[in-house]
């Protein structure tokens, strides 16, 4: 019967979900099923868009943990002393790293100049640049891109390393996650060719070696398994505390809202009281938590704009189908 139906939902995703790389389905914390797409093999990492972003929250927290950061309510100018604050932005000083982690800081724009942001010399000087406007802190505004880089080099003016470094010795290399190296985007033409790209691998960073916060790294399927099983475990691997569990539960639950979506920190909360969590990318990125079914589904995509809902995909074939499993 269950063969049937891996037959049923892959004929599903041929049909209607054709951009899928790889996808994986872990309960109890055993793979219930694995399979690859569009010439993927279990070798190949995609590019898993604003996945990134969930992933830069666990750093974050690690950060936190061993004192490089003293809390998520230290205002970000206290990591750039030498940003100058024009006359009447007084109030950029009240945005803190809460705010980045919940998409309710303000911005001079209603929609995001990610082309102007990319063409900068310094996109960590561009993006505090963005920052304020005439709506204060705590309306939930989506930041692609400008925004979350902030906290990238907030991680690097705490730790005093890479974001590629801290992540490497913190979270990535604990769990056998392997990650290229650095790639970084020259123009609009490479931008796009990286989004494109079939064989992609590492992490982008701006021409001053900051990884991105919004985008721009590249994972295996099964590295996102991994990591939606660290969440689901309480932040433990191998009996060692990789992510704080207090970290994970605070980021798990809704801080924010925007219309009937709810946010945490950098994660989007699919059900808060069943504790149903995802991280989301473009293309139909997913790592998606069921903390009460002990299941962790991962969706790896190629670049498509409008792609179809994963989540829908995922609560009304993929979780039916394994949940009563084991």
């Amino acid at each position: 019967m269950i063969q049937r139906k891996k037959i049923w939902l892959e004929k599903i995703i041929n049909s209607s979900y054709n951009n899928t790389a790889g996808i994986i389905v872990l309960k109890d914390g055993k793979t219930l099923y694995e399979n690859y797409f569009n010439e993927y093999t279990a070798k190949n990492s995609v590019h898993v868009a604003s996945v990134t972003k969930s992933i830069v929250s666990a750093l974050i927290g690690i950060a936190i943990e061993n004192g490089y950061i003293k809390s998520i309510d230290q205002s970000i100018l206290d990591f750039f002393p030498d940003y100058s604050i024009n006359e009447g932005e007084k109030m950029i000083q009240n945005i803190t790293i809460k705010h980045m982690l919940t998409m309710t800081a303000p911005y001079k724009y209603k929609l995001e100049p990610y082309e102007k942001f990319f063409a900068s010399d310094n996109w960590i000087k561009a993006a505090l640049d963005l920052l304020g406007g005439k709506d204060q802190a705590g309306q939930f505004m989506y930041s692609a891109f400008v925004g979350t880089h902030i906290l990238s080099g907030i991680l690097v003016k705490a730790t005093g390393q890479s974001v590629f470094d801290f992540a490497t010795k913190n979270l990535f290399s604990p769990l056998g996650i392997h990650v290229g190296d650095n790639v970084v985007l020259h123009n609009k033409e490479e931008h796009l060719a990286f989004f494109k790209d079939k064989n992609v691998s590492g992490w982008v960073a701006d021409p001053q070696g900051v990884n991105t916060a919004g985008f721009g790294l590249t994972l295996t399927p099964m590295d996102m398994a991994k990591i939606g099983q660290l969440y689901l475990d309480g932040g433990i691997c191998k009996d060692k505390q990789i992510i704080p569990a207090w970290w994970i539960d605070e980021s798990t639950k809704e801080h924010s809202q925007w219309g009937r979506l709810s946010y945490g920190y950098l994660w989007w909360i699919i059900d808060d009281k069943k504790h149903i969590y995802a991280a989301l990318g473009d293309g139909g990125n997913v790592i998606y938590v069921n903390t009460k079914k002990k299941m962790v589904v991962v969706i790896a995509s190629l670049f498509m704009p409008h792609a179809k809902d994963r989540i829908k995909l995922i609560k009304e074939y993929i979780e039916p189908m394994f949940e009563n499993c084991i």
